[in-house]
């Protein structure tokens, strides 16, 4: 009976590994060290936790192979074939720089050298046509180059081929006759839209990805299969479903940024099942945090993104904010003499100062060991924790030179931090137009529930919502996926002038290509989901903004109208006298996979004793006697007032003073802001 759903997230340093059951909803979790071979950590893992594969009927994977691959530059040799005069679009880029004012910074090259981006006479005009067929004598020689160079990918990127593709088709068919074997990625499929950097861009990253993803998942495949894994494998990719890995020999840099969607995902699924359609993800791990937010039960989606700057990837993605803040981030002194922290980091070698591995510089992990928030046994007892070591960091790294007492250098640490993520917050929330007050913060990651009540206070948000297993929620995410792919088609006319029975036509087109494709996946039309959507912008513009979009248009002047609320709701402003244009026709193509759900407690009247106390500081120098609970023991129903610490194997719970928290029926723990309004 095949019954059990498994979801592997890997990470830097650790393998995790989720299991449900789908009869009883119950959730398990195993940790494992990661390895050099990703597939190595996860078989061991999957040994480790007693997983017969014959009974997985699911089995889902987050991964940062493709990650890993472009920001160590570990990628197979790449060629690039572009028409004459365009080769350098990608080197060029938008002549921007990451830091404005650093005159000695460089962006870093492109995946493609110079020597390896080969040319061809083609030209296709604005309009579409074909003003000049390619040279198909030139074709066959660039072939004949890039076969002799046993170069493992060929990006094909010519000028309007969004418009028409015709040129880069018969380019492909070229190549493929020559060599054999060799994947090949044409921006006219990758990602059919104007801006021809960012599609140069997305392409030559799914070109020279593709040999590593197509290899990394068809060898987690074969020893699935191998120990008795029977249906496809699902990877997660950064739009937020899945796909198999058919569909990642095509889109391969959709995996790009795979590990962090997961953590999104689960926390909107994690706030919904309290009650909260609005949420705003904090996973605070070692060495950063990831914020995500969800409104009215939908994600942010961005296209603007990348793992390296200046060479964008245009799938849509999952919005997540990443910063340098986490357990084992550095509190230290600028030259003006302020408290910084991070996003310089202890990592897991040396780690805190705690850890007695040699560092002596404090970190947030070691302010908190100070000010009693945490105790000196992590892990289950893996990990032993030295209070001594952690006083003496924050004492001379902060308390000294500021001639602050112990106490309020550790909170001091603290406060910075949390400031920190305050501001990364508000940037993915008040930056868009969206008001804290109206979200739940969902907690998680190793550090989240630590830090999780204060970023809330700070914001004035009323509910923090922290997870039965905080340290593996990423790897829950995997489990709550749907096979997505995004589809989309230039359009580019002013909204007075476009003619709804074109977009309608556009549709069907799209439809009927995520149709197939889904299809392939093995999706039965009865699971398929359709959402339509149209990028528009006021005349002049060149950002715009998705409005959906319905089936059978008829006419235009609603989506005009659904653009105005929609740009003041974002920038707070409108302009109903500006024309607006057309962009861009969207499709997102859901293949809905059936969900277990988790697993609900009743209440049973059980009041649990502390297993300790100790003291805790708040606020610096207020130290007060807190009960310590053990996370096993809390059962449904349970509610206590802060101060608390509620200590379990992968996380510890600060509930602190002026608050409330209970456990609801999934075990989730909800802490209630006094003084914010509830949501």
């Amino acid at each position: 009976m095949q019954n059990l759903r498994v979801a592997v997230d890997v990470g830097g340093t650790f393998t995790d590994i989720c299991i449900m059951d789908e009869t009883t909803g119950l959730i398990r979790v195993e940790k494992t060290s990661s390895s050099v071979d990703p597939i190595d950590g996860i078989m061991s893992g999957v040994e480790r936790a007693g997983i017969d594969l014959e009974k997985v009927a699911l089995f889902s994977h987050g991964t940062t192979v493709a990650t890993n691959a472009l920001i160590t530059r570990r990628l197979p040799r790449t060629a690039m074939v572009s028409t004459k005069g365009f080769r350098d679009v990608i080197e060029i880029r938008r002549a921007n720089k990451e830091d404005l004012w650093d005159t000695y910074k460089d962006v870093v090259p492109p995946y493609v050298p110079r020597r390896d981006r080969l040319v061809v006479s083609e030209r296709v005009d604005a309009q579409g046509d074909i003003v000049t067929p390619l040279n198909e004598e030139e074709a066959r020689e660039v072939a004949r180059i890039l076969k002799r160079r046993k170069v493992a990918a060929v990006a094909v990127c010519f000028m309007n081929a969004f418009m028409n593709g015709e040129n880069e088709r018969r380019m492909k068919e070229i190549l493929m006759e020559v060599m054999p074997g060799v994947p090949v990625s044409t921006s006219s499929e990758v990602l059919p839209e104007i801006f021809e950097h960012e599609r140069f861009s997305t392409t030559v990253a799914n070109a020279a990805l593709s040999p590593v993803v197509v290899d990394y998942t068809s060898r987690l495949g074969k020893r699935l299969a191998a120990d008795g894994y029977q249906r496809d494998l699902l990877l997660l990719h950064t739009g937020g479903g899945v796909m198999t890995p058919k569909s990642v020999e095509d889109f391969a840099a959709r995996l790009a940024g795979s590990g962090i969607a997961a953590g999104a995902i689960a926390s909107k699924y994690i706030a919904e099942l309290c009650g909260f359609k609005n949420s705003i993800g904090l996973d605070m791990g070692g060495t950063s945090t990831d914020v995500s937010l969800a409104y009215d039960g939908q994600s942010r989606v961005t296209k603007d993104w990348f793992i390296e700057f200046g060479y964008p990837i245009r799938f849509s993605s999952i919005e997540v904010l990443t910063i340098g803040a986490g357990g084992g981030s550095l509190a230290w002194t600028d030259e003006a003499g302020s408290l910084r922290n991070g996003p310089q980091s202890a990592g897991a070698n040396p780690g805190p100062a705690c850890y007695g591995k040699g560092n002596r510089q404090p970190t947030n992990t070691d302010a908190n060991v100070v000010l009693g928030r945490l105790g000196t046994s992590l892990a289950g007892g893996k990990i032993t924790l030295d209070a001594s070591l952690a006083e003496t960091a924050v004492k001379e790294g902060v308390a000294e030179a500021f001639g602050l007492g112990l106490h309020e250098a550790a909170d001091a640490i603290i406060r910075v931090a949390n400031a920190n993520m305050s501001d990364a917050v508000r940037l993915i929330s008040i930056s868009r137009g969206y008001d804290p007050r109206d979200f739940a913060l969902v907690a998680f990651g190793g550090a989240g529930a630590l830090h999780g009540a204060a970023i809330a206070r700070e914001l004035s948000i009323p509910a923090v919502i922290v997870p039965p297993n905080p340290g593996v929620t990423s790897a829950l995410g995997c489990l709550l996926v749907d096979m997505q792919h995004d589809f989309s088609e230039s359009y580019l006319k002013a909204a007075a002038d476009a003619d709804p029975a074109a977009i309608e036509a556009a549709f069907l087109r799209l439809e009927k290509e995520a149709l197939d494709r889904l299809a392939h996946e093995g999706v039965a039309k009865k699971d398929v989901v359709l959402q339509r959507s149209i990028d528009m912008m006021y005349l002049g513009q060149w950002r715009s903004l998705a409005v959906a979009a319905p089936s059978g248009m008829t006419e235009i002047a609603s989506l005009v109208e659904a653009f105005h609320r929609e740009h003041e709701r974002e920038y707070n402003f409108r302009r109903d006298e500006t024309p607006v244009s057309l962009f861009r026709i969207n499709l997102k193509a859901i293949g809905v996979v059936p969900k277990a759900t988790l697993a609900r407690h009743e209440p049973t009247g059980i009041v649990p004793e502390p297993k300790t106390r100790r003291t805790v500081w708040f606020d610096g120098e207020r130290g007060l006697d807190t009960p310590v609970y053990e996370r096993e023991s809390l059962p449904a129903g349970f509610v206590l007032a802060g101060p608390a610490i509620v200590e379990q194997l992968d996380s510890t719970v600060v509930i602190p003073p002026e608050t409330r928290a209970e456990v609801d029926q999934y075990l989730n723990i909800i802490i209630r802001i006094e003084g914010e309004k509830n949501v």
